[in-house]
């Protein structure tokens, strides 16, 4: 009895908020909330001035980089706090996709069900059904396959762990005319009548699916682009990428910041419109693929245009404009001295989806040969240092009076241009 109690006991306490394992749904997401609630009230506190110890208290360059220092640890744990929860929260999605797509199943039976109603039964509905149940449980063995990867999601995933426009966009095209083509395979199993056997296989001549043909060429073509596109970039330090946590259902329509996309909305919006379209020609007339109007196919081709242009032109090289010594109010003015603040204006200091405390902390500048984090100086709800546009660093007494260059190393490694300063006595 008394080690049934114990093994319950160690059990529960291996159960509490920074358990990750796979019964215990909610251990990882608790343990994330609790970490963020910590660095919450220690970054308002130390916001107001509150809980610094004395020995620093006198120095303000001292207490900042104290400050500093304890937020960066608390944000460190904070993202493996986050990290954890991402890979508990994809391990737990497989089951929920798997369960999304034979809700889809069972969804098509009523509608079918309901579309019979006087006009009958026919073999295209069996065909449908059958088609559908063939692809869920094609997705399903693909989604245990890669459970560990967030299930039948696993393909349009990113490498920075956030869900792709470009591939969603291609796999649901690509789903719906396996579809299409495995209906027109079950009406053919289930005709008897040489002319009805041509029939159906006349409609797969590509005169008459060319639209959808097309337009599943292209967005094809385009998922593989944008692909190359982004990493070639990433690669030549032209576009700045952070790893997200976890992958969201808004990053089909967001930048990385979080922030609505022109280009990935209208690319979503158009794509699905056509899709509902070809959707309801298959309905209507499940003998053939859909004959996707031209029309609406060049629309969508001018959707995935716009779309790749804008992934083309997005990003930029973080850049240093300028480089002036930091005055407080009364200061005297006097050139850059070891130990004083230097503040470094320019653009791109912080990429999108980089905002938080632990991807601040990764900021370095260098300073000649000097390397010099970043110190996060706190405000109520956020951070005043650093930020897109301007870091504040002080300069070390390992720096050498003269002529030195500076240069930011952003969280996501990548170098802006040298800025020469000249350093005095």
């Amino acid at each position: 009895m008394a080690v049934q109690e114990a093994s319950q006991g160690v059990r529960a306490g291996a159960h509490t908020g920074g358990c990750t394992c796979g019964d215990c749904p909610h251990g990882a997401r608790e343990g994330h909330r609790r970490a963020v609630t910590e660095f919450l009230r220690k970054r308002d506190e130390f916001a107001a001035g509150q809980g610094l110890p004395a020995a620093v208290a006198h120095s303000p360059s001292a207490s900042r980089q104290w400050v500093s220092a304890e937020l960066a640890q608390c944000a460190h744990h904070v993202a493996e706090r986050g990290r954890a929860e991402g890979e508990a929260w994809l391990a737990r999605l497989w089951r929920r996709t798997a369960g999304a797509v034979w809700a889809g199943v069972l969804l098509l039976l009523p509608a079918q069900a309901l579309t019979a109603v006087g006009a009958g039964w026919t073999a295209a509905r069996t065909a449908g059904l059958l088609a559908a149940l063939v692809v869920a449980v094609a997705l399903t063995a693909a989604s245990w396959f890669h459970r560990a990867r967030g299930g039948v999601l696993a393909p349009v995933i990113g490498e920075d762990n956030r869900l792709s426009t470009s591939r969603a966009v291609a796999a649901a095209w690509v789903l719906f005319v396996a579809y299409a083509v495995l209906v027109l395979a079950g009406r053919l199993a289930a005709a008897s009548a040489p002319g009805e056997r041509d029939r159906l296989i006349a409609g797969l001549d590509l005169a008459r699916g060319a639209g959808v043909v097309t337009v599943l060429a292209v967005v094809c073509g385009i998922a593989v682009l944008v692909r190359r596109v982004v990493g070639l970039r990433v690669l030549g330090q032209r576009l700045q990428k952070v790893r997200a946590d976890r992958p969201r259902a808004a990053d089909l329509l967001t930048d990385d910041s979080g922030r609505g996309a022109f280009a990935d909305i209208q690319y979503v919006a158009v794509g699905f419109v056509a899709l509902v379209f070809a959707a309801v020609r298959l309905a209507r007339r499940p003998d053939q693929l859909p004959d996707l109007p031209w029309g609406l196919a060049v629309v969508v081709l001018v959707s995935a245009a716009t779309y790749l242009a804008a992934k083309y032109a997005e990003g930029g090289r973080p850049v240093i404009l300028s480089v002036v010594r930091a005055r407080e109010a009364g200061d005297l003015d006097a050139p850059i001295r070891t130990g004083d603040d230097i503040e470094i204006r320019g653009a791109g200091f912080v990429p999108p989806g980089a905002q938080g405390a632990d991807r601040l902390a990764r900021m370095v500048v260098r300073i000649g040969t000097v390397h010099v984090h970043v110190p996060l100086v706190p405000v109520t709800g956020g951070f005043s240092n650093p930020t897109d546009t301007v870091l504040t660093v002080p300069v070390p007494a390992d720096v050498e009076p003269g002529r030195v260059e500076v240069q930011v190393v952003t969280a996501a490694g990548v170098e802006t241009n040298r800025y020469a300063i000249d350093v005095t006595d």
